[in-house]
């Protein structure tokens, strides 16, 4: 299934360009060999007259496609498009959600309640934008992680098969047998992974560049909270808590575009969530040069030249970073945890924790309670406009912070907020990327204070 964003011609350059932004944007398969690759995929290009294109990795198993062992499709960038109809923003949500593992425990019916719509609508949704049913979707992102795990580390098998969502090792090994015509341990006789530096899980993130790690690093720093997260040059640490599990984890840049997680073992179980929430937090599905290139037809050419691909920071838990950027680094910590890490002693507080305290007055406990009835929903998926309302309602939370918490716990890249009418008109140009002009806009005001002469270079 081709994109109808793209022509096939244009696929056909990009494959032949192994052109990097185009990394997990599309896949090709070869019809001869049987076997789908990412654009940029090392191996002999093949003739065009025996290329397929797909929007999605699952879409080429569907077809009947093994995924290739050379470049490896498991490890290519998600897409970060805005989809411009409600449809497409469905398929979207969906398709984050599930690779998170909302199926792995749960019915797609369940899910579907979760977006507010019938089963056979989320059904037809996914079909239309992906061309696949949502259980092969998630089949395919667990069997893709599986194939990651079994190559790039020595977990048993069996860890692998629980890790990738999998319920039985049994219907594990079935399952990947019949997708890829060999058995799990065929993989790991051809692994080749140098022996782990320590106990720690080490899981690679890709990116399309450009990333401007550092301003990443910097946005995250300004609301972090003590105890919870620390930066040790450019290495990013925190603590983790999903569901039942904690742990921590570690990232940095790394070379070959992907970002290098450090994963706590005891992490392992929620493994799929974790990846999800960690390419959020970051932004790495975004597709800088579409996104540079939109901002500087609009004016912004100086300012993104200067800090090219910029990201806007999510959230591994929307109430947390609410929570953040209500405190604004003040100290507010949750159950104590054992890292043997310095600096890394807390958990972030839960909903429930933060409710009690001072009996239920301020700010952040109507936040929390609102959480915990499920008045406010603070993840990807919920309606930007109601969940602002409901922000606003509960008193003591401006526009400005409100449009903050939107932008980064609902991973809306759109989010613009200022009483500027002359910038709001301006802004008309940036969309749907007008969280990522203001934080150029942001920096170059940082700028301004600094350096007023190149501030007023970088318009």
């Amino acid at each position: 299934m081709v994109s109808a964003g793209l022509h096939r011609e244009a696929y056909q350059l990009a494959v032949d360009a192994r052109d990097r932004r185009f990394d997990g944007v599309f896949f090709v398969a070869v019809t001869t060999t049987r076997v789908y690759c990412r654009p940029i995929c090392p191996s002999r290009l093949a003739y065009d007259r025996h290329r397929r294109f797909f929007d999605s990795a699952a879409a080429a198993e569907r077809a009947g496609f093994r995924p290739c062992l050379r470049c490896r499709p498991e490890l290519a960038p998600g897409t970060g498009r805005v989809g411009l109809g409600a449809v497409s923003r469905l398929a979207q949500v969906a398709t984050q959600r599930i690779a998170a593992g909302a199926l792995n425990e749960r019915s797609v019916t369940e899910l579907a309640t979760e977006l507010g719509v019938s089963e056979r609508h989320l059904r037809r949704a996914l079909e239309r934008e992906i061309g696949v049913s949502p259980l092969d979707l998630a089949q395919t992102h667990r069997l893709l992680l599986a194939k990651r795990l079994l190559v790039d580390t020595d977990l048993s098998v069996t860890r692998v098969a629980y890790a990738s969502g999998f319920q039985s090792l049994r219907r594990f090994n079935a399952s990947f047998r019949e997708q890829y015509g060999m058995p799990p341990s065929a993989l790991r006789r051809k692994n080749t992974a140098p022996a782990p530096r320590s106990e720690l899980i080490q899981i690679t993130l890709a990116y399309r560049p450009p990333l401007a790690w550092d301003a990443l690093l910097e946005s995250l720093r300004a609301v972090a909270m003590p105890g919870v997260e620390v930066f040790e040059g450019g290495r990013y640490g925190r603590t983790v808590r999903i569901g039942e599990h904690t742990g921590f984890v570690f990232a940095e840049d790394a070379p070959g575009n992907h970002v290098a997680l450090e994963v706590s073992p005891s992490l392992l179980p929620v493994l799929m969530p974790l990846i999800a929430g960690m390419r959020r937090l970051f932004d790495l599905d975004a597709e800088p040069a579409v996104v540079d290139a939109h901002l500087a037809q609009g004016g912004l050419g100086a300012a993104v030249a200067l800090r090219p691909g910029v990201r806007v920071p999510g959230a591994l838990d929307g109430f947390e970073v609410a929570l953040q950027l209500l405190l604004r680094g003040r100290g507010c910590l949750g159950d104590p945890i054992e890292t043997g890490v310095p600096g890394l002693t807390h958990l972030t507080p839960s909903p429930s924790q933060i409710a009690k305290v001072g009996d239920g007055v301020g700010v952040p406990a109507r936040l929390a309670r609102a959480v915990t009835t499920g008045a406010l929903r603070l993840e990807p998926g919920s309606d930007v406009a109601a969940t602002k309302r409901a922000l606003l309602a509960l008193g003591g939370i401006g526009e400005r912070l409100a449009t903050e918490i939107v932008m980064r716990a609902l991973y809306w890249p759109d989010a613009f907020h200022t009483k500027d009418r002359a910038l709001v008109a301006r802004a008309e140009a940036w969309r749907p990327w007008r969280a990522y002009a203001a934080l150029h806009l942001v920096a170059r005001r940082g700028l301004a204070a600094l350096d007023p002469h190149r501030a007023r270079q970088v318009r």
